[in-house]
């Protein structure tokens, strides 16, 4: 299926401008194929793996149908876990920034007056694990009477945690004239008759995860907060004194921000997004091909033409959203044979995000500590070091020999010798 940016799903300005704020450019596969359906009314049944985007696929077209004058609830969303409901009501917030929509997590383990206030004052979508939505139903101090739409998320899960019956009361207590969407990782038989009974000529859509492609790149992840991102970049580039290195940031902002900081810092950087013309693009391309750009900072779609085999690194100043980007990403290095290294930065709540990725894609992504600035001189002479023995490993240095003879009959020690050689390579790399 052709790549969709959320510009082609025909939104509204509030969503879009709300999507491009949270680094959203490209829709995912799962995004792509549901929310026009959605959208069209129908009910939907999605198979797809957690971190696919699957929130956005149900949560945008939700937000557009809502009617905002109202204040009654229109959307129900059910999840397994009191984590997962935060999860997804923090997404609908997210989505929502620019709308006047209401939303609601409730969970057992909380406070039930509090969520009876909230919800007497007017929500419009429920988020809730379905005990507590359940029980909220029978002390009628939740009115379904105007719901719209039902989603299931994580169906599967739910039904293996036992919540059957109170799905199905749910189900059964809704209006009959709804959506009903459902998405699921797998497809056993219990979800297959829940669907039979309760959605109506319902769209199959279902995703294929992609597996990690990429075995010699190796994958490293720092914990970095946000405003210090720029500085650990500007570390590592000079600790590593990549030549070439590929940035991806999840928005044209950011892409914009880091060229100017970079550029102002003395790199040698430039920026490609989709608001750049296309000839703009190329001049940008043939200058990294060239080597005059040796960091180039892109966003996702931007990226998509870049078809450079000597990419030494990739970094992900911003974590994708789901793991088939990260895939296509990191797979712009280690090309030809060659080895390649991918650096993500990550920080609070997305920590998870590198655990999702890691189990789903087999990848081993190691965690390293940020080195401190009295580390880089450090880290520059080990990898030296290193280079020195692969040199010497690989022979065919013996015209050189000479050179070095020559500073020993001038009765200068071995050691010293070699210790001038670092300090020179060491400060010309810092030039």
């Amino acid at each position: 299926m052709e790549s969709l940016t959320f510009k082609d799903l025909g939104l509204s300005k509030s969503i879009e401008r709300a999507v491009e704020d949270m680094g959203f450019e490209e829709a995912t596969p799962i995004q792509a194929q549901a929310i026009p359906y959605v959208l069209e009314g129908r009910d939907v049944i999605g198979q797809a793996q957690t971190g696919t985007g699957k929130t956005a696929a149900f949560g945008i077209p939700a937000l557009e149908l809502l009617d905002s004058s109202s204040k009654k609830v229109q959307v129900i969303v059910l999840c397994p876990t009191r984590e997962l409901a935060n999860q997804v009501a923090e997404e609908l917030s997210k989505l929502a920034r620019y709308q006047k929509s209401k939303i609601l997590p409730i969970y057992g383990g909380q406070p039930i007056d509090r969520q009876i206030k909230a919800l007497r004052k007017g929500v419009h979508i429920v988020i809730g694990t379905p005990g507590r939505v359940m029980d909220h139903i029978q002390r009628r101090t939740l009115k379904l009477d105007s719901v719209k739409m039902l989603v299931l998320d994580e169906a599967d899960e739910m039904l293996d945690m036992g919540f059957r019956e109170d799905i199905e009361f749910i189900l059964e207590h809704v209006p009959e004239e709804k959506q009903t969407i459902l998405f699921s990782a797998t497809m056993p038989k219990p979800i297959l008759k829940l669907t039979k009974k309760y959605q109506t000529n319902p769209q199959m859509i279902k995703t294929i995860h992609k597996k990690l492609t990429v075995p010699q790149v190796e994958q490293f992840y720092f914990e970095v907060r946000n405003h210090a991102k720029t500085e650990v970049l500007c570390r590592l580039i000079d600790i590593y004194n990549f030549k070439s290195s590929l940035v991806f940031c999840n928005t044209k902002k950011s892409v914009d921000k880091q060229v100017e900081t970079l550029k102002a810092r003395g790199y040698l950087a430039d920026g490609m997004h989709g608001d750049m013309r296309q000839t703009q693009r190329e001049r940008v391309m043939a200058s990294f091909k060239k080597g005059d750009i040796e960091t180039l900072i892109a966003t996702d779609v931007a990226a998509r033409g870049i078809d450079i085999e000597n990419i030494e690194a990739v970094f992900n100043y911003d974590i994708p959203q789901d793991e088939e980007s990260y895939i296509h990403r990191i797979g712009r290095t280690g090309r030809a044979g060659k080895g390649g290294i991918a650096l993500t930065f990550a920080s609070g709540k997305e920590i998870h995000k590198i655990k999702s990725i890691q189990k789903h894609t087999k990848a081993k992504i190691i965690r390293k500590n940020v080195p401190s600035q009295s580390d880089v001189e450090d880290i520059r002479a080990e990898l030296l070091s290193q280079k020195v023995r692969d040199i010497i490993d690989a022979g065919h240095i013996g015209k050189y020999e000479h050179w070095v003879e020559k500073l020993l009959d001038e009765d200068y020690a071995s050691v010293d010798v070699a210790s001038a050689l670092v300090k020179i390579q060491l400060s010309d790399d810092k030039k």
